[in-house]
């Protein structure tokens, strides 16, 4: 198969973000309605482990205490504009927030490039 003929990776016209959020699994729901209700289309969902300041917790099984090290929770990945970033992280705080520890962590980092596999579209048109 040959490869595409895409042009060299630029500074995009558009700069864009990616923005991560890991948050409690039971707030995707809201988050993901949330993000809906302000114009964002597409999101990644990823069942991920992990832990912070929370740590992990101490559980019984078959009468046997143990401790679990790593807290299930969900990633989420939205590729946004660079005018969209401040109005996508607000809207995550506000559905995920639950006042307690272990709410979760939002990173923005910069996207170099996106390619819709199907068109061929660059950047931000493959938003």
């Amino acid at each position: 198969m040959a490869m595409a003929n895409l042009p060299a990776i630029q500074q995009p016209e558009v700069p864009m973000k990616m923005v991560m959020a890991v948050v409690k699994p039971f707030k995707l729901d809201d988050v993901r309605e949330a993000l809906a209700e302000v114009g964002i289309q597409g999101i990644t969902v990823t069942e991920v482990k992990g832990f912070g300041r929370q740590k992990g917790h101490t559980e019984l099984y078959r009468g046997a205490e143990y401790v679990v090290d790593f807290l299930p929770k969900v990633k989420i990945e939205i590729a946004v504009a660079d005018d969209a970033v401040d109005r996508v992280v607000e809207t995550i705080i506000q559905a995920a927030n639950t006042g307690k520890i272990g709410d979760g962590k939002i990173f923005v980092y910069p996207l170099e490039r996106i390619v819709r596999i199907r068109t061929g579209d660059l950047d931000a048109d493959a938003l």
